[in-house]
């Protein structure tokens, strides 16, 4: 199964997310491959790539070399990983010439796909043609949604996306769920967000919220997700959490 990890709003937890629910699938006993969409290179470095060298998704993306040349393994058992680079970022020049280019993706974990029980993409804050890409490989969509204000703001844009996606290019799509993140249990403006979006979207929101916690923004500078960095914190706990609701939903 593919999931895409998706929102074109940025600082919402989207990178956050992608790594620990990948680490704490792997550590439920499923084989799980992190695919770095993103420029930025964030998953790689939160799983201890700085800078990655050797082939990286921009090579697969751009050049046509095979996935399966480009990952690695992690220091997380049951863990790989796609390393993405900063070269990634031509793809808006070079993508838009390209034939059937909404497909690279899907085309290039093809083959490798069938051999992890979760491929997690972690997808660019944008609805540019790379996130395109990650829609169109996906068999589900996670999206993170920040428990601030204007955590709505531009949902709407993405549904349309995701709408337009199933209709051109893949029909089997399914939202697996939006995932509250940043939640500060002091403040009321994060539970008039948890309710809001719940109101918006009754049937699709993921029970378990992620807290604001301290662990989750330190874990990265060290390299690891933090269910080995802090496993007892409140963010771990979360994720461990909203892994075992990702796993029931399928």
């Amino acid at each position: 199964m593919i999931y895409a990890i998706a929102n074109q709003k940025g600082g919402v937890g989207k990178t956050t997310s992608a790594v620990n629910l990948a680490a704490c699938l792997a550590d439920s006993g499923a084989r799980v491959l992190l695919v770095d969409l993103d420029p930025q290179a964030n998953a790689s470095s939160g799983l201890g790539f700085r800078p990655p060298e050797g082939v990286t998704i921009a090579d697969v993306v751009l050049d046509g070399v095979g996935a399966e040349q480009a990952i690695r393994p992690t220091r997380i058992p049951n863990l790989d990983i796609i390393p993405s680079s900063p070269d990634l970022s031509g793809a808006a020049v070079e993508l838009p010439e390209r034939e059937d280019r909404e497909r690279i993706l899907q085309r290039a974990l093809a083959p490798i796909s069938s051999t992890y029980g979760y491929v997690i993409i972690d997808c660019p804050p944008s609805l540019d043609l790379l996130a395109i890409n990650a829609l169109t490989a996906a068999d589900r969509l996670i999206i993170p949604v920040q428990c601030e204000y204007y955590a709505l703001e531009g949902l709407s844009r993405l549904m349309e996306t995701i709408n337009a996606v199933r209709i051109h290019l893949n029909p089997e799509l399914q939202l697996s769920g939006l995932l509250l993140t940043m939640h500060d249990s002091r403040t009321r403006v994060s539970s008039d967000v948890v309710a809001e979006v719940r109101r918006h979207f009754p049937d699709a929101v993921f029970a378990n919220v992620v807290p604001r916690n301290v662990r989750l923004t330190e874990a990265p500078s060290y390299g690891e997700p933090v269910t080995r960095y802090d496993p007892y914190c409140a963010g771990a706990q979360a994720y461990v959490a909203v892994a075992k609701e990702v796993a029931a939903r399928g």
